[in-house]
């Protein structure tokens, strides 16, 4: 497995079980993460009535990490740190914003923001010159690198360039803008993807894959745990 995985849940709310024992519901504004390490498996099922809506985030982690134990922690609304200045506000959910840092830590160091833009309002996030980031729109309409770029609606990614850091508008009259910038380090290590495992090279996908098969290395629950 090896990923660090995040949920953010933007409406209603989710429940998460583990054959490690790890279990909860997260709500609306609530986030959790779950480290697979070596290996886990799990499920993540709406836990309300109506809509229900999230943002899932796969962060790899370093050779180095690939192997540690699983982990899972929740991180409450009313927990994490947020910053305003000017009408913009930040939820920090990893990394810094306004001079406001969050205390969960990431093997690999990365940046998860939450904004909200008021309308007519400007913002600009340093980014460190060498990370790779980029933004996802959840609602609103925004305008991001230079003030005459082209706007961009919801449920659109941008991409951002090496060292640009982000630069944001939020031109309308009456609509905030809410979107989340997320940025990383990059590992500058080879990667190899087969279903849910993420290893480095063709014999480590072929060792998780016999050890899920076999129950071992990680996996000595998995044979047997169903979620409920």
């Amino acid at each position: 497995m090896s990923n660090l995985f995040s949920l953010m849940c933007f409406q209603g709310s989710f429940t998460h079980q583990d054959f490690a024992g790890h279990n909860g519901t997260i709500q609306t504004g609530d986030v959790q993460w779950m480290t697979a390490g070596r290996g886990i498996i799990h499920s993540e099922m709406p836990a309300g009535q109506g809509v229900q809506r999230g943002l899932q985030l796969w962060i790899n982690l370093s050779s180095e990490y690939k192997m540690i134990e699983p982990g899972y922690q929740e991180l409450l609304s009313s927990d994490i740190k947020t910053a305003e200045n000017d009408g913009v506000e930040v939820r920090i959910i990893a990394g810094e914003s306004m001079g406001v840092e969050s205390p969960v830590y990431t093997r690999t160091p990365t940046m998860y923001l939450d904004f909200t833009m008021q309308p007519r309002t400007q913002f600009h996030q340093p980014i460190p010159e060498t990370w790779n980031a980029f933004i996802y729109i959840i609602e609103g309409e925004g305008v991001f690198g230079v003030p005459n770029s082209s706007p961009i609606a919801a449920h659109h990614t941008v991409v951002l360039g090496p060292g640009e850091g982000m630069s944001a508008w939020n031109r309308s009259s009456s609509k905030p803008l809410r979107f989340v910038l997320i940025a990383g380090q990059p590992l500058n290590q080879p990667v190899v993807q087969h279903g849910p495992f993420v290893m480095n090279t063709e014999a480590e996908i072929h060792q998780a894959i016999e050890d899920y098969h076999n129950s071992r290395n990680g996996f000595e629950m998995a044979k047997y745990w169903r979620s409920q």
